[in-house]
């Protein structure tokens, strides 16, 4: 793992350091959901995806930074299509091959050990790649959308978890400013250089597991002082990591709205 992609990796993860990167499990292993609500995703592949309506033909997906993997498994469930996550933490991939065979789904699913701006110099043929609340890690947004271009078909879909300014808004406005944040119309702008047609918003108005500020905090806050225990000497890594995910969840309830699109790269349509 090169020093940036730890280094998004971390902030990804609303880590300041990646001195913080060997406890994020620790800290997250309140939380199954990592960011992506898989019932959204679910809801907006039945209505966009030709596997969505169950139409008989071989589907492949993938997703990248899949942390502990319920948006693959429940896709792989509900679907019967083949998933591949990819992560960089060991921990996660674990728990996420333990829930794919909780599920019944592991001959569907596979988790791989793998640095995500690697993988999509090499993964290719998809029918649909998901790239869940995973910040900057495959670069600026514009960077990002052709890196996810090039691993869906034509007619493939992308779909992003992710949050915006709102018009006029300011990144002086944000908390946790780990990265520069798009206002929804430069967003949209983006989608048509790209060439991607955005085919439907979901607001996070249906908030998952993650968004409940103090359950989540309460969680978090355990976690670090229990960690602050063992490792007195890291009392301030800790404790700063409690401010940033404070933060986070104070810019989400206030100051960016967050949302799921989903994407269609232009080109010949699957059939359907």
């Amino acid at each position: 793992m090169t020093n940036d992609t730890a280094q998004k990796l971390a902030a990804s993860l609303t880590a300041e350091s990646t001195e913080l990167i060997p406890f994020l499990p620790y800290l997250l292993q309140d939380f199954n959901e990592l960011g992506s609500s898989p019932a959204v995703m679910i809801d907006l592949l039945e209505r966009h995806a030709a596997f969505g309506r169950q139409i008989a033909a071989p589907a492949k997906v993938l997703d990248l930074a899949c942390g502990k993997g319920t948006v693959s498994v429940a896709v792989a469930a509900k679907f019967q299509v083949k998933v591949k996550g990819v992560d960089l933490l060991p921990d996660f991939l674990e728990a996420s091959a333990k829930l794919a065979a909780k599920r019944s789904v592991a001959d569907l699913c596979e988790f791989a050990f793998a640095d995500v701006n690697e993988a999509v110099q090499t993964e290719r043929g998809y029918d649909c790649v998901i790239f869940g609340a995973a910040g900057n890690i495959l670069g600026n947004p514009a960077e990002m959308l052709a890196k996810l271009k090039t691993v869906i078909k034509p007619g493939g879909l992308i779909l992003i978890d992710e949050g915006f300014l709102p018009d006029g808004g300011s990144q002086a406005d944000v908390c946790y400013d780990n990265y520069e944040l798009l206002t929804e119309s430069k967003w949209h702008e983006l989608f048509a250089e790209a060439g991607l047609e955005l085919l439907e918003t979901v607001p996070d108005s249906e908030k998952n597991e993650n968004a409940d500020t103090a359950m989540g905090m309460a969680y978090i806050t355990t976690r670090a002082n229990e960690l602050i225990k063992k490792h007195p000497d890291k009392r301030e890594l800790f404790e700063g990591y409690i401010q940033s995910q404070q933060n986070e969840y104070d810019d989400i309830d206030n100051n960016i709205t967050c949302v799921t699109w989903i994407l269609r790269k232009y080109g010949n349509l699957p059939p359907g």
